[in-house]
């Protein structure tokens, strides 16, 4: 990857809202450059898409998510992909990543209440014929999200000085 490549990479994910003209006055290059380098990312599937990170603590809506550990019983010719697509094509499935330790994938979802979750995981997810086993976290605080502090302005999480 281009050097030029990995500077945009890093300014947008700090901030996804900079727009061409700005990244190219931050990194001395022209707008054409900078949106060249962007088009060329997204079409080789570097940049995926752009979000916005919300901290659903502040959002009146209740949600709840939960990490569910999901072994699973790999297939012969397509090893974890096959299994791990059946499960993230599951609307309530947020994020599923193949993992190493006990577990094989870890899926994040979110549902209106812990029952849905519940419902999820005992009716949709543990009756797929390669799922052997699951564990359920729920989600209760978030502090970091994608390497950002969750609320800054938090005062309960903010330390007291010690100092005198």
């Amino acid at each position: 990857m281009k050097k030029l490549e990995t500077d945009i990479l890093k300014i947008l994910e700090e901030d996804c809202r900079y727009t061409p003209a700005k990244i190219a006055v931050m990194l001395d290059k022209t707008e054409e450059e900078v949106c060249a380098a962007i088009e060329g990312l997204e079409a080789r599937g570097v940049i995926v898409k752009y979000t916005a990170i919300v901290n659903g603590e502040r959002l009146s809506d209740e949600t709840v998510q939960a990490l569910i550990e999901v072994k699973v019983t790999p297939q012969k010719t397509n090893g974890f992909d096959a299994i791990a697509e059946e499960i993230y094509r599951f609307e309530e499935v947020k994020s599923c990543y193949l993992m190493s330790g006990g577990y094989d994938l870890a899926v994040f979802i979110e549902g209106k209440s812990l029952r849905d979750v519940a419902r999820f995981v005992t009716e949709r997810l543990s009756t797929l014929d390669d799922v052997l086993s699951t564990a359920t976290h729920f989600i209760l605080k978030k502090y970091k999200i994608e390497g950002t502090i969750a609320d800054k302005n938090d005062v309960n999480n903010m330390r007291l000085s010690v100092q005198p």
